[in-house]
């Protein structure tokens, strides 16, 4: 049986992070990473496409926590405690500086994940933290005669005081938390772009309307933002935001759905005026090579053919009904979505420990005494921009500061 004060099960990000400040604020105390993997930090390796997302510049914690579908409430106090600034702040004392995108998504000014991994590594080997590897956990237990857990893999035995489960959206363990009581909220995908097949839509990709408006159409989701056409049919934030924040209704939907997507951000009634000042204005051009509204071209011309004319239509011959059917494309056009695909690298669940059994001022369970939880093994999940590596640094962060305590 091997003795350890603290035992952090998964070397992900949120792990490492824990791992380093727990040593750092307690030195005397002895804590060992057990990673199921060869190796750890592997959502950092491709995050970002490989350029490491680590935060989001959104400094004020109550706009903050609007970036998470589940967790908004919850995160509002953790981020009091440690936000986007103290982020910035830990890597900046550690050399790793950061810098922010237009879009407010922040990476290390090197646009590689190794510099984030190297740091980890270096500050876990620099506060001796032990990291193991192949050790994939396959029994967790509180002891009976005294405080602390007994946890199993499957060639060691190891007993500590605190344990801290850091291992994101992994079944295995969810199941061994429920044996110890917890209850875990079902895992459903979150953060996935929509397939669609539509001759409106066809033969486009990479097009990018800057800035539409999308329902799902039977519920309350609406999203703004960009939206990108792809080879199997829609992404980009306005289509990632419902994807994570309708993650729970879209499933319940099989992923069939409609949406209806407003391309101009104009009502109907603001268009079609607009579309009869045109007629008159541009009577002599066609329809189809005057591009309006700032619309990408490609765009425009499948929008156009959508509503009954073709390349040659002119504006003074369009009638009431053809003016209809163009501002309906424009500002209501209704696609039928038939299933999902995963956005890019970015694998992100909806579920996980139920929020009710976290004490969020330390993240312990309000189960087991010095039992703590970091990330996304437990139910909150974020947008895509950075904002589930900074759940991650905050938890982690706050966690450790109970544990070294």
């Amino acid at each position: 049986m091997i003795k350890k004060d603290v035992i952090i099960v998964g070397g992900g990000a949120a792990g490492f992070f824990a791992a380093i400040n727990i040593a750092e604020q307690n030195p005397k105390l002895k804590v060992v990473i057990l990673e199921r993997g060869k190796e750890g930090l592997q959502k950092v390796r491709i995050s970002g496409g490989g350029r490491c997302n680590v935060t989001h510049a959104e400094f004020v914690p109550s706009e903050l926590v609007l970036n998470y579908p589940r967790g908004e409430k919850e995160l509002l106090g953790p981020f009091h405690q440690f936000m986007t600034g103290d982020t910035i702040d830990w890597f900046e004392k550690r050399g790793v500086e950061l810098k922010i995108e237009d879009d407010g998504r922040m990476f290390p000014i090197t646009d590689s994940s190794k510099t984030i991994i190297d740091c980890f590594l270096n500050e876990a080997k620099k506060h001796k933290v032990e990291v193991l590897y192949n050790q994939s956990v396959t029994s967790l237990s509180p002891r009976t005669q005294s405080r602390g857990f007994e946890i199993s893999t499957k060639d060691s035995i190891y007993t500590c005081e605190k344990l801290l489960i850091a291992t994101g959206s992994n079944p295995k363990i969810w199941s061994l938390l429920e044996d110890l009581g917890h209850t875990i909220s079902q895992p459903v995908p979150s953060l996935f772009t929509f397939d669609i097949k539509d001759e409106r839509i066809k033969d486009i990709p990479g097009v990018v309307a800057q800035n539409v408006e999308v329902k799902v159409l039977g519920t309350d989701l609406v999203s703004e933002g960009p939206l990108l056409i792809t080879h199997v049919g829609m992404s980009a934030p306005s289509i990632l935001k419902l994807s994570a924040f309708g993650a729970i209704e879209l499933a319940k939907r099989h992923y069939k759905f409609q949406i209806e997507v407003n391309f101009i951000r104009q009502s109907f009634e603001d268009c079609l005026d607009i579309l009869k000042e045109l007629k008159h204005e541009l009577a002599k051009k066609t329809v189809y090579k005057s591009t309006q509204f700032e619309l990408p071209k490609r765009l425009w011309h499948k929008l156009v053919l959508a509503s009954n004319m073709d390349q040659d239509t002119r504006w003074a011959n369009l009638n009431k009904s053809q003016l209809e059917d163009l501002a309906s494309q424009l500002t209501q056009a209704v696609f039928k979505v038939d299933g999902k695909s995963t956005f890019k690298e970015e694998f992100v669940t909806a579920g996980g420990i139920d929020l009710k059994e976290i004490n969020f001022k330390t993240f312990e369970s309000k189960l087991h005494n010095n039992l703590y939880f970091a990330g996304e093994v437990i139910n909150v999940d974020a947008v895509t921009g950075g904002f589930n590596f900074q759940n991650a640094w905050t938890g982690a962060y706050i966690a450790a500061k109970s544990i070294s305590e």
